[in-house]
């Protein structure tokens, strides 16, 4: 029979809205779109990057809730306030997810408000970080 874990973070918006930060099905792990707020102290770092961290940090949270981690996650939605931003956004999610290369979706959409610089939403398999891995690269053919 199938398990489905549903996780809150006691954010407030996952209370108002009716949400899990985190949904796991068997293996699958869904995590919401999650912006840079810290759960604890409740601020919201001016700095892109800081908040970038955050959001890793806030993941990495909900994740380890369902005996996951960050080598688990197999796709990344990233959606950046400030297009402007893009090329420090991409710098810091490479340095923090270089070996996991999970596949993903850059876009500039306005966010829910003008304080959240970057959010991010992924998908993990539980196991995928330990997982055999074979990789192809088409560049080279």
């Amino acid at each position: 029979m199938t398990t489905i874990t549903k996780v809150k973070t006691g954010s407030k918006f996952e209370e108002h809205a009716s949400y899990s930060r985190v949904v796991a099905v068997d293996n699958w792990i869904l995590v919401s779109n999650t912006a840079g707020r810290n759960p604890d102290t409740k601020e919201i770092p001016d700095d892109v990057s800081e908040q970038l961290k955050q959001v890793f940090a806030n993941i990495e949270r909900g994740l380890s809730a369902v005996d996951s981690d960050l080598s688990d996650v197999v796709s990344a939605r990233i959606f950046i306030q400030n297009p402007a931003d893009t090329e420090t956004v991409m710098t810091l999610f490479g340095e923090t997810m270089r070996g996991v290369d999970p596949v993903i979706t850059v876009t500039c959409p306005p966010l829910g408000a003008e304080v959240y610089k970057v959010e991010l939403e992924v998908t993990a398999y539980r196991g995928a970080g330990n997982a055999e891995t074979i990789r192809i690269d088409t560049s080279a053919q």
